[in-house]
C-alpha cells in the first residue's frame, strides 16, 4: 500500500496521510517476529533436556517468535565437559542474548548456566517470561 500526501482530487491532505502512515507502521510491527532466547537446563539429563529444549523451540515458533536455543547449537561443535569450551559457549550465547527481544525461561529449576543468562538479561533490561515444562506461562521471580 502506498500512501500519498494528496487526495484523489489532488489536494494536499496531511491528516489522511498521517493516519494511513501510522496504520502502515502498526501493521509492520504486528508482522515482525520477536526474537526470543530460550533458557532451560542442559547439563544433567542431557538427552532429556535436549528433547525439552526442542519442544520449547517449537512452542516459541508457534507463538510467532524466532527462538534462539544456544544449548542446542553449541554442543554440536564444543565439548560440554571441557571447562574452557563450555565457557566459550556461554560467552557466545550471551552475545546472542543481547540481540533478543525477550528471554523465555522454562522449567521448575534454574541451573547455574541459566542463572548467568537471567542475570545478564536483567542487567540489560531484556524482558523475561517464565514457563513451566509444559509451556504454560507462570509468574516469574522478581
Amino acid at each position: 500500500m502506498s500512501v500519498n500526501k494528496f487526495n484523489a482530487e489532488g489536494y494536499h491532505d496531511p491528516t489522511v496521510y498521517e493516519a494511513f502512515t501510522n496504520i502502515e507502521k502498526e501493521e509492520k510491527v504486528k508482522r515482525k517476529k520477536k526474537i526470543v532466547f530460550i533458557c532451560s537446563p542442559f547439563a544433567g539429563d542431557i538427552e532429556g533436556n535436549i528433547l525439552k529444549a526442542r519442544r520449547y523451540g517449537r512452542f516459541a515458533a508457534t507463538q510467532n517468535a524466532v527462538p534462539i536455543i544456544t544449548h542446542l547449537m553449541y554442543p554440536q561443535f564444543l565439548e560440554e565437559g571441557d571447562p574452557k569450551e563450555r565457557q566459550l559457549g556461554i560467552d557466545m550465547g550471551l552475545v546472542l542474548l543481547g540481540k533478543c527481544h525477550e528471554v523465555w525461561v522454562f522449567g521448575d529449576r534454574v541451573s547455574p548456566g541459566m542463572a548467568v543468562e537471567i542475570k545478564k538479561a536483567k542487567r540489560w533490561n531484556i524482558p523475561i517470561r517464565y514457563f513451566s515444562n509444559e509451556c504454560k506461562e507462570r509468574e516469574g521471580e522478581k
